[in-house]
């Protein structure tokens, strides 16, 4: 079964001035990515390919998680994982090696969110304000090719938040 992972970075620090590309995260944000990490690990769950946004708060997120799980050689930046939209996401799963079955994808909202609702469709997807809020990891079933994601190609596994997990 291939699968999708999409892990919104963990919350950053918006009292630091800087460019939003440069934004890092807070401590609560670092704890919880390696408090993700930790029980992606502890479950034996491990992607086969990390894939980040180059923006600081989710590269540290997907180092940190990466870290956790031992595939910091596994990570690979990708410039359209930052607020480019979710066909430039797609385009960026499509480039993905066939041999990939399972991809961790870690960027930002509002873009997870629609990519999330359209490839799983919104009447799948559970009753929440926010679907992912920062730190959430969403798990998608997907389909056998990368480049081939239509709308409501998917079925939503689980998400899991890390504010959920134990400490």
């Amino acid at each position: 079964m291939r699968e999708l992972w999409l892990l919104r970075h963990g919350k950053s620090d918006r009292e630091v001035v800087c460019p939003d590309f440069d934004r890092p995260l807070k401590p609560r944000g670092r704890r919880a990515a390696q408090r993700l990490g930790d029980w992606l690990l502890a479950h034996g769950l491990r992607p086969d390919l990390v894939i980040t946004s180059p923006a600081r708060r989710a590269l540290n997120t997907a180092q940190l998680v990466s870290g956790a799980l031992g595939l910091d050689e596994q990570l690979m930046q990708e410039p359209r994982l930052y607020f480019h939209g979710i066909e430039e996401i797609k385009n960026a799963l499509a480039d993905c090696p066939a041999s990939a079955q399972r991809i961790m994808l870690v960027g930002h909202n509002p873009d997870f969110e629609e990519l999330l609702t359209e490839l799983v469709g919104e009447d799948n997807l559970p009753d929440a304000e926010k679907l992912l809020p920062t730190a959430a990891l969403a798990r998608l079933e997907m389909p056998d090719d990368w480049s081939e994601l239509e709308a409501d190609c998917a079925k939503l596994i689980d998400i899991l938040y890390a504010k959920s997990l134990p400490e």
